[in-house]
């Protein structure tokens, strides 16, 4: 039984987090985390997210709660990235880190981090999107050399960055089985007379409008057909679910970089 906390408890995803946790037979909720300028500490986490007392309550430092952690998910925001990092390197707490959004000195981090304690980093937890990252390689290595490569996702208006993490991830996995640099050959956005499409680069289309889950379209087009890869998440419970397996997984692992690919065995010989 892993036991484990949450940072940004109060946050969308925190929210489904605890749902996801109180559903998983593996699983506990021992502690949540809020800022420590939130009314909502010392408020009851389960009365929180409609699901009843559960005895976990909200806190703004987790520091008294350790001897009742095994593991912490994080969907927070870039900004609280190295903060965490850091209570969890002191800590010796592996953590699952689901926040979007981060740059190359964050991942970088990330990485360094790395070198002490357990991390799942991943851009996506739900296992469809995984299994979709494997069939566009295998896809970019058949077709990518002559198709013209366009990912188009779609989100919900309060999602702050673009594109999504998963499409940055889908264009690095086409990128690699390509040999291409994405910094390079990725293309945001197409306005006035841009002139022929070059061939050789990936374009990203990005729509943000209303409730949207996430949607994330990879579409292969070339002269006389094209293959459209599709995965449309109805409900955030997807993402909580996988990163709850995700935590069950790492706290068996040794200090590393992991990313779902692991926690799934595609990675496995």
């Amino acid at each position: 039984m892993s036991n484990i906390a949450i940072f940004g408890a109060n946050g969308r995803m925190g929210r489904v987090l605890v749902d996801a946790i109180s559903q998983d037979a593996n699983s506990s909720l021992s502690a949540a985390a809020v800022r420590a300028t939130s009314s909502l500490v010392g408020s009851d986490v389960g009365e929180l997210v409609g699901i009843g007392k559960i005895g976990v309550l909200l806190e703004s430092n987790l520091s008294s709660r350790i001897n009742d952690i095994d593991i912490v998910i994080d969907f927070t925001l870039p900004a609280a990235l190295n903060e965490h990092l850091a209570f969890c390197i002191n800590h010796k707490l592996p953590i699952v880190i689901g926040t979007t959004g981060l740059n190359a000195e964050q991942k970088c981090a990330l990485v360094d981090a790395a070198q002490y304690i357990p991390i799942v980093f991943a851009a996506n937890y739900s296992v469809g999107v995984n299994l979709l990252l494997n069939l566009v390689r295998q896809t970019a290595s058949v077709m990518g050399q002559s198709a013209d490569i366009e990912i188009i996702e779609t989100h919900h208006r309060f999602k702050k960055d673009a594109p999504s993490g998963t499409a940055m991830a889908i264009g690095e996995v086409i990128a690699d089985e390509l040999g291409r640099d994405l910094s390079q050959c990725a293309v945001y956005g197409r306005e006035g007379d841009t002139g022929e499409r070059d061939q050789q680069t990936i374009g990203f289309a990005t729509v943000r409008a209303g409730d949207v889950i996430g949607d994330h379209t990879v579409l292969f087009a070339d002269i006389g057909e094209r293959l459209e890869i599709t995965h449309k998440a109805s409900s955030r419970l997807t993402f909580a679910k996988g990163a709850v397996k995700a935590a069950n997984w790492l706290v068996q692992q040794p200090a590393g970089l992991y990313s779902m690919a692991d926690v799934l065995g595609f990675n496995s010989n």
